[in-house]
């Protein structure tokens, strides 16, 4: 009987082991508190050593974090680029279902990178996050085909942004609850909600809630 033939070793490639190694931290993060991970943990979760680690993130803990940090980010910027085909308020339904979706895979290391507060955090983490909320903003006024937002439709677009990233953390304080659909439905009834106040008072939200109503309102 001839033995069965032992599968090939292929040695990653840098990118490859890097990825490896930011999937593995990634995976970390997202359920417990930066200070509680350690280099170590992050070795044994993607089955190397500590100093192949150290390879990769020559800074230690901070530079690994920072890095899943912006891997994180890059992928939460993802969550709103929905392309620009229908009325706008499905997009931005569309947009939310992937962001909570998000939030509730990473749950705990969500909590951790928006209410701050870790001893890891630092004036470069604090960026990343905020070019996330930038990022979300600027999607948000291509959908509403706005090219030069003012500055009360500014303020009530990354209003709304952090009144997402706020019903985010409560909803995980209050074990997800209501449903994800739920919350979804609420909070793009609130984006509606603040542009009409503002509508009130800037004749360039008043277009864009016409605009709003004259697509159904969905």
């Amino acid at each position: 009987m001839t033995p069965a033939a032992t599968p090939a070793y292929r040695r990653l490639s840098v990118e490859e082991r890097r990825s490896q190694l930011l999937a593995a931290a990634l995976g970390l993060f997202a359920h417990r508190a930066p200070e509680d991970v350690s280099l170590d943990d992050v070795a044994e979760a993607a089955g190397v050593s500590r100093p192949l680690v150290y390879r990769y993130f020559p800074g230690g803990k901070q530079q690994l974090y920072e890095a899943a940090l912006r891997s994180a980010a890059e992928e939460l910027q993802l969550c709103f680029d929905e392309p620009r085909e229908g009325p706008p308020l499905p997009r931005l339904s569309r947009a939310l279902d992937r962001y909570l979706s998000f939030v509730d895979e990473h749950d705990t290391g969500f909590s951790a990178l928006l209410q701050g507060g870790s001893v890891v955090e630092t004036s470069r983490t604090t960026a990343i996050v905020d070019g996330v909320r930038r990022a979300a903003a600027e999607h948000i006024y291509r959908h509403l085909g706005v090219a030069e937002p003012g500055p009360r439709l500014r303020m009530s677009v990354r209003t709304w942004i952090t009144a997402v990233e706020a019903a985010s953390l409560i909803w995980l304080d209050e074990g997800k609850q209501p449903p994800m659909t739920e919350l979804r439905d609420w909070l793009v009834e609130q984006f509606v909600a603040i542009l009409t106040v503002t509508a009130a008072r800037d004749p360039q939200t008043a277009a864009v809630v016409g605009e709003l109503a004259a697509d159904g309102g969905n």
